[in-house]
């Protein structure tokens, strides 16, 4: 009689299925891929130890990874119709629309600079390089935009430019600059001369000039006094006639 073997020991036989031959086990340190001598029959692999190969046997492989959904659409994206947009491209020109409004009606945003011109005059009269006039007496609606007063090589220029009540401009020049090199200078090649004109008992010389512009210009024997611009004739008829 046998003693009796523990319970996880393999037994020395397996116990083939029904009308097979017993198979004996694989002996200790023997490889099981060995080739099985002939007349011996071969390990059956239990289906359940065994790996298969993926590939193999032309069956899938469950790997337990699952090809990622597609992306679902976003939700709060959608199309935004033309309307949506007028309203909100309103929206943006409302503010704007206050903004400019309070600009130009409140802080005069289209109204021009409007310079003092009593420096360029002091600076003018200081140098004593001819006599210098100024206008006086024009009204409310005439503003000075402009003043300065420069020497050169040449001679000394004062400069003092206006725009009229009717929104246009108008500049007085006076200079002791030759006249042959001045009024070029300031009419260009185009200014010709268009007759005479008396203005607060002195004679003016009509003369046209650049563009749209004409110009009166006074000739004296220290100065040369030009008005110009491209302001009506009855304004800049005003202007001259108002220097003293």
């Amino acid at each position: 009689m046998e003693p009796a073997q523990p319970a996880d020991r393999e037994p020395a036989h397996r116990t083939p299925p029904e009308g097979q031959p017993p198979v004996d086990p694989v002996p200790a340190g023997a490889d099981p891929a060995a080739p099985v001598p002939p007349g011996e029959p071969a390990l059956v692999e239990s289906a359940d130890s065994a790996a298969r190969t993926p590939g193999e046997g032309g069956g899938a492989v469950e790997t337990g990874e699952h090809p990622a959904p597609p992306p679902a659409a976003d939700a709060g994206r959608s199309e935004r119709s033309p309307k949506d947009m007028a309203i909100s491209l309103l929206v943006l020109l409302v503010p704007i629309a206050l903004l400019l409004a309070f600009y130009r009606g409140f802080l005069g945003g289209d109204q021009p600079a409007v310079v003092d011109p009593a420096p360029a005059l002091d600076s003018a009269r200081a140098a004593n390089a001819f006599p210098v006039t100024q206008p006086e007496g024009l009204g409310d609606g005439w503003r000075v935009v402009n003043a300065g007063f420069r020497t050169t090589e040449g001679g000394a220029t004062l400069r003092l430019g206006y725009l009229t009540p009717e929104g246009r401009g108008a500049q007085v020049v006076q200079s002791d600059v030759p006249a042959e090199r001045l009024l070029p200078a300031e009419l260009t090649d185009e200014g010709q001369p268009q007759g005479q004109t008396d203005l607060g008992g002195r004679t003016w010389q009509l003369y046209t000039a650049r563009g749209n512009e004409q110009a009166l210009v006074l000739l004296e024997p220290d100065r040369t006094v030009i008005v110009v611009g491209d302001a009506r004739d009855n304004e800049l008829r005003t202007l001259a006639g108002s220097l003293r």
